[in-house]
């Protein structure tokens, strides 16, 4: 059975907060738990204020169950605050991995862009380096951040299917599985 994949924005799904909390917590327990220096609260609360200004929260569902979440944001890495936006706090349930549902979600997050007048985004990763590239990102350089081996991405908006870019602003994306 196929089911569709949508994008919707957090700031029109709030009950979805509780969810990306607990993924978050779990995914970045060094960043979000105990002694972390993120505040998961507050970055949700951000991420779920609006639509049309960064930061913006993205969702993505398969069929009714919300399966991931990211972020566009206009700061992301402390080195490189003269680049932005960015694609951040990407997630996808495990059990949904390796389906192209991260993939799915970053067009999201490009559209999105597009929508708010952007003409690029840039992406920091240490793990889905290979699934950015397949999708046409370009590598600018890798750093170190953390004490780990970060690779900065980046996107041209420019091409984006602007049908795409507006649907964002009003529902939300979609695609079958």
């Amino acid at each position: 059975m196929n089911k569709t994949l949508s994008i919707v924005p957090l700031a029109s799904r709030r009950d979805c907060i509780f969810a990306a909390r607990a993924w978050f917590l779990a995914e970045w327990p060094a960043w979000y738990g105990a002694g972390g220096a993120g505040d998961v609260d507050r970055d949700l609360l951000e991420f779920s204020a609006s639509e049309n200004d960064l930061p913006v929260g993205l969702l993505v569902f398969e069929g009714d169950e919300v399966v991931g979440f990211a972020a566009l944001k206009a700061h992301s890495i402390p080195s490189h605050t003269h680049l932005g936006p960015w694609a951040a706090a990407g997630f996808v349930l495990p059990s949904h991995r390796r389906r192209g549902i991260g993939a799915f979600l970053l067009q999201g997050l490009v559209a999105k862009a597009a929508h708010l007048g952007f003409s690029e985004v840039f992406c920091g990763t240490s793990t889905a380096n290979s699934m950015l590239e397949r999708s046409g990102w370009i590598l600018l350089e890798t750093i170190v951040h953390d004490g780990r081996s970060l690779g900065v991405y980046r996107i041209a908006v420019q091409g984006i299917d602007q049908a795409d870019a507006g649907q964002l602003s009003t529902a939300s994306m979609h695609r079958h599985l």
